[in-house]
């Protein structure tokens, strides 16, 4: 549920106009954990719960280190609003966030001044970066870009050589298809037409893809829901998952 992230001009785009212009409606409620973006909100602390976990075991972090980012440089590709930039820059990162839509940059400056961030946000895409990134993320927005494959390849480009990689998407399963189309925008829950359930990538094509741009493929967990305890890490990755992903070496 995040917009695509490619710029909107230049030859070898994945941006999809109409993605683009989909989130930008969504801007200005954003930070809103009851308006369009309430499920990003309810999905946030456990994605940022196992961000954290693989930041650790990746570099070797103290886990009660408060900012284990500190001296490097994240970017969030498809950043919406900021919801994952800003607990970034509060883990110590240098961050670049980048989004499609002029409207969420803008309202992702405004927010981050507000909170006393420092945060590079820029419209655009990959491309745009100037890497290499320790740490780059991009959490439900491959779903929305035309062509996965160039976009996985622009990831991969702005990593460092110890750098790491994680994404987030649905599974292209009946029960994302019943849950996030069905039900959640059936009942208002996402607005109407965020997802479309044919562009949405089972955990093997995904980690495929990466494999393809020379990348090794360390972890790969499900995000699963309940109505009595919400959203959780599990084996289960027939809704949603989590891949995390270095450079082969």
């Amino acid at each position: 549920m995040r917009s695509a992230s490619e710029p909107t001009t230049g030859q070898g785009t994945t941006i999809d106009p109409r993605e683009a212009e989909h989130f930008g409606r969504m801007a200005a409620d954003w930070w809103d954990p009851k308006g369009s973006s309430a499920m990003l909100h309810k999905l946030n602390p456990v994605r940022l719960g196992y961000i954290r976990d693989q930041i650790d075991r990746h570099w070797g972090a103290d886990e009660t280190d408060r900012r284990p980012l500190t001296g490097k440089r994240a970017a969030d590709v498809g950043c919406g609003a900021g919801l994952l930039a800003e607990p970034l820059a509060r883990l110590g990162a240098d961050v670049t966030g980048v989004d499609a839509a002029p409207e969420n940059i803008a309202a992702a400056r405004l927010h981050a001044e507000g909170q006393g961030l420092v945060i590079d946000y820029r419209v655009g895409g990959v491309e745009t970066l100037a890497g290499p990134y320790d740490l780059v993320t991009s959490l439900e927005v491959i779903e929305h870009v035309l062509d996965p494959r160039d976009f996985v390849q622009g990831l991969a480009g702005a990593m460092a050589e110890d750098g790491l990689l994680i994404l987030s998407t649905p599974n292209r399963t009946s029960s994302s298809r019943l849950l996030m189309i069905t039900l959640a925008e059936g009942l208002g829950r996402i607005p109407k037409g965020t997802h479309d359930w044919q562009k949405f990538l089972t955990p093997e094509e995904l980690c495929a893809l990466l494999r393809d741009a020379g990348l090794e493929v360390v972890d790969c967990t499900g995000l699963a829901f309940t109505l009595t305890g919400g959203f959780s890490l599990s084996d289960n990755k027939s809704l949603d998952y989590l891949v995390t992903a270095k450079r082969r070496g």
